[in-house]
């Protein structure tokens, strides 16, 4: 009986991904493009979020969006009723986006011109987590609902990002949702990361999120 080989493919999956996202991240970083890779759960409110960032930030900021799904265009299309520059990338079924595929989108956007974009990346709290997309910098979104014990399922996502949105404040009366609990939890995995509660349906919040993304595109602009 012949020996079964084994490949160990992973390693080297992630190792191009990851080179390749440096080198999106440098070309970003010549060009002065900040570049926000935005990630969440399905129904977390990503969207709702972008359209209350525009709000706050459109007219001090030339902004684009890259809206990811595995199909559809009503996201890119409901941004673009705003007057911002958006596309929508399908990923063909995969459940996240890596390097190769937000360069492809930047190059589409047609980058040159503006200050910031925000990638919505596919809804879930597994797979964008493990690729590196070459963002200047990678935020999460975690909804009222979903429950304050998310770190403990999910604990890669949030170890990985450098900033976290609490959206849907407004309904934190109804649900059994600890936010001391989860910052505790949150900073036990990751104990410099940024958290903002905001409600995108009041716009209650938005004003601290909205100066730590200037003070954030700034440096990486200067």
């Amino acid at each position: 009986m012949n020996e079964v080989r084994i490949l160990e493919i992973k390693k080297s999956v992630y190792e191009d991904n990851d080179r390749e996202a440096d080198k999106l991240r440098e070309r970003l970083h010549r060009e002065k493009v900040f570049l926000l890779n935005l990630m969440s759960s399905p129904g977390s409110g990503k969207t709702s979020v972008i359209l209350r960032t525009i709000e706050h930030l459109g007219s001090q900021l030339k902004m684009g969006v890259m809206e990811a799904d595995i199909d559809s265009a009503v996201d890119a299309e409901t941004v673009a009723l705003t007057g911002t520059k958006a596309i929508q990338l399908h990923t063909g079924g995969m459940c996240h986006l890596d390097a190769g595929m937000t360069e492809s989108g930047i190059d589409a956007l047609e980058t040159t011109d503006l200050d910031f974009v925000i990638l919505e990346n596919v809804g879930n709290l597994v797979c964008p987590a493990e690729f590196d997309t070459g963002a200047s910098k990678n935020v999460m979104i975690l909804s009222i609902p979903e429950g304050d014990d998310k770190p403990l399922k999910y604990p890669l996502m949030f170890s990985k990002v450098d900033a976290i949105i609490v959206n849907k404040i407004d309904v934190l009366p109804y649900f059994n949702f600890d936010i001391d609990a989860l910052r505790k939890r949150v900073t036990k995995l990751n104990p410099d990361v940024s958290i903002f509660e905001v409600s995108a349906k009041t716009g209650e919040g938005f004003e601290k999120w909205a100066d730590w993304l200037k003070k954030e595109i700034h440096l990486w602009k200067n």
